[in-house]
């Protein structure tokens, strides 16, 4: 990952006042809890991604707008970006909405129903969102036990999983509706985890998703997996958040395997193809979670088509491949795949 960014900090700005067709989506879940560095980020990192965004004339919008514009083939304004958060944790109200409430920008909270319902130390109240959606603030649907969805339990077959999945993905949308009002219909996958079936119900019950792997909106991402960057201590440097608000996505049309769920092969194949645009292919580089750059394979001479493999077995949880190249104006470009180790 530190790999990737210190190549992108290399090129300038691009100039301003171009219509484009991405956006950027950052994720984030607490503020200022410094004790939970995997998923908080520094109150002083947020308040410097802020005054990045300001100083650089950054177009904040609600992350549906972006995906309306994308979907309909809408150009963008230059320099438009989301900021979504995650699971619902006090410090959203006390630490964020603050700040983002004085600059009038708009935010999405993905909102597990049960940690508010149950009043749980560290959320948010009821109240407390109303408030914020007073100002600007929209809530979406996170499920209602922030359960890990893609894992059955004990003796449960295909047919019982799915009913209980989608049951709590539909109670989590209904209290959220009656608490709320209407929302936007944005699923986010409890810890970013997803397999083919998850989903098909998902996009069924109606839903554009997103997952915790990073990249940018545009046309070529999937609806039924979006991505967004992660922020937080680790990854929240504001060099690091400049070089992914800049950010482009890989002009992917199709790999495989889609379904990011492993059981048995922990070194699996990733094969990208790739549309036909100024890329520097050859530029082409690509990371696998905790191993470092690896080799990429072209498969033809265009190349069109190429493959990554991990070098060493993925271990139990969440991996990714990342894969980043450079254009001709050296702007850069993003593609992550997710990978889900489950114990057999």
């Amino acid at each position: 990952m530190v790999g990737i960014i210190a190549a992108v900090l290399l090129p300038l700005m691009p100039p301003q006042g171009r219509a484009e067709d991405h956006g950027v989506a950052f994720m984030y879940h607490r503020f200022g809890e410094d004790r939970f560095p995997s998923t908080s980020v520094r109150l002083e990192q947020f308040e410097a991604h802020l005054e990045f965004l300001a100083e650089n004339d950054f177009q904040v919008w609600p992350v549906s707008r972006i995906l309306q514009h994308v979907e309909r083939g809408e150009a963008l304004p230059e320099r438009t970006v989301a900021i979504t958060i995650d699971d619902a944790y006090l410090s959203v109200y006390t630490e964020a909405y603050p700040r983002l409430k004085a600059r009038g920008w708009p935010f999405t909270v993905f909102v597990a129903s049960d940690s508010v319902d149950r009043a749980l130390q560290g959320f948010m109240s009821w109240e407390h969102m109303r408030e914020m959606k007073r100002h600007g603030a929209s809530f979406a649907n996170h499920s209602a036990t922030h359960d890990y969805l893609v894992r059955r339990q004990p003796g449960e077959d295909e047919q019982q999983w799915l009913a209980r999945v989608r049951a709590d993905i539909e109670r989590g949308e209904q209290r959220l509706r009656a608490e709320l009002g209407p929302g936007p219909a944005l699923f986010a996958y409890p810890y970013g985890e997803y397999n083919t079936a998850l989903a098909e119900l998902v996009a069924e019950l109606g839903y554009t998703a997103f997952g915790q792997h990073s990249g940018v909106l545009s046309r070529y991402a999937d609806k039924r997996a979006l991505p967004r960057f992660p922020v937080n201590e680790d990854y929240g440097a504001p060099q690091d958040f400049a070089a992914k608000a800049r950010m482009r996505a890989l002009p992917v049309v199709r790999y495989t395997p889609w379904d990011p769920v492993l059981s048995a092969d922990r070194q699996p194949v990733l094969t990208v193809e790739l549309a036909p645009t100024d890329l520097l292919r050859e530029e082409l580089t690509c990371y696998v979670s905790g191993q470092g750059r690896v080799d990429v394979t072209w498969l033809d001479q265009d190349r069109i088509h190429f493959t990554v493999q991990a070098p060493k077995a993925l271990p139990t949880g969440r991996s990714r491949y990342n894969c980043t190249a450079p254009d001709r104006q050296r702007r850069f470009y993003w593609f992550s795949h997710q990978w889900v180790v489950v114990q057999p």
